[in-house]
């Protein structure tokens, strides 16, 4: 890919140094905790014990019993969020560059795209983080691999996912890397576009199977509209070069179900699919990168994947 040097995206939010909240000690200070042993000595053991009693009484009564116990609030007892400098390595380093140009394309590409259907595009955010991370949608983890979250509008990436996706799946290349983020924007655009809230309500009801069928369709269009945006990056800026293709094929066939599944439980379930196989990925993707157009990527009316 001829990436170098183009503009980089503004809508990258760097979570890599970021320390999620973790559970701290009750009675950080010099509250009732503390003084267990002055009310003791006091008032002796059985004393001691109803004056505690009457004590915790009270505070459950007024509200105040976080406090006297010494823990202040209790939700002060979770040490928030921290920002640690982000070390990292020369390489992680440019595929950070790289993800932003990336994201910047396809930027201009679905701002065109959405002024030529009569609408506004409206960019999101992508996230980097490592091992977990907070969303909208619940915790992410590194494991689950690259994700967008509809309730936030953003798309999340964990870069190591990147050596998973050349020595696990055999897939490498920085065409097969942009695909990966061109499929979740996908996402992003099935929600503007109002798909993703429409799959979702015609889930309700459904039994799993027929579930997963629609999530297999809406998979599919997103896999061709990282398409689309291929078409466009290519005929627009002549972003890719020989063998760039191929890596976007081989990446959309790596990553499908049908292999996965062959990988980790040697057999294949087709009802349980939720993305579509490695044949679907491929054809899908192809559609949209020959055509370029949105309305060739209607995998929900489409009678056969």
């Amino acid at each position: 890919m001829r990436w170098r040097g183009n503009r980089q995206s503004s809508n990258i939010e760097d979570r890599r140094g970021t320390r999620g909240p973790s559970m701290g000690g009750l009675g950080g200070g010099g509250g009732m905790l503390n003084l267990l042993p002055m009310v003791f000595k006091l008032f002796g053991v059985k004393g001691g014990i109803f004056a505690l009693l009457a004590v915790g009484a009270y505070g459950l009564l007024s509200g105040n019993l976080g406090s006297m116990l010494g823990g202040g609030d209790m939700q002060g007892s979770l040490s928030p969020q921290t920002d640690q400098p982000v070390k990292q390595s020369a390489q992680e380093k440019e595929l950070v560059q790289f993800v932003s140009v990336v994201l910047a394309d396809t930027e201009e590409t679905w701002h065109n795209l959405f002024q030529q259907m009569g609408g506004k595009y409206k960019e999101p955010n992508l996230v980097l983080f490592r091992n977990s991370v907070k969303s909208a949608c619940g915790l992410g983890k590194a494991a689950m691999g690259p994700f967008y979250c509809p309730a936030d509008q953003k798309v999340y990436i964990d870069l190591s996912f990147y050596r998973e996706l050349k020595d696990r799946f055999k897939a490498p290349g920085d065409f097969a890397q942009a695909y990966v983020i061109a499929h979740e924007v996908g996402h992003h655009v099935q929600t503007l576009l109002g798909i993703s809230k429409q799959v979702q309500k015609a889930k309700q009801g459904l039994n799993e199977t027929k579930a997963n069928q629609l999530s297999v369709r809406q998979e599919l269009q997103a896999d061709c509209l990282a398409g689309v945006w291929a078409h466009h990056a290519d005929r627009s800026r002549q972003l890719l070069e020989t063998g760039d293709v191929e890596e976007g094929l081989s990446a959309a066939s790596a990553i499908g179900d049908d292999r996965l599944q062959k990988q980790s439980q040697g057999y294949v379930s087709p009802d349980s699919f939720t993305h579509g196989s490695s044949a679907q990925r491929v054809k899908w993707f192809k559609i949209g990168l020959q055509n370029g157009e949105v309305k060739t990527c209607d995998t929900f009316s489409a009678k056969t994947l």
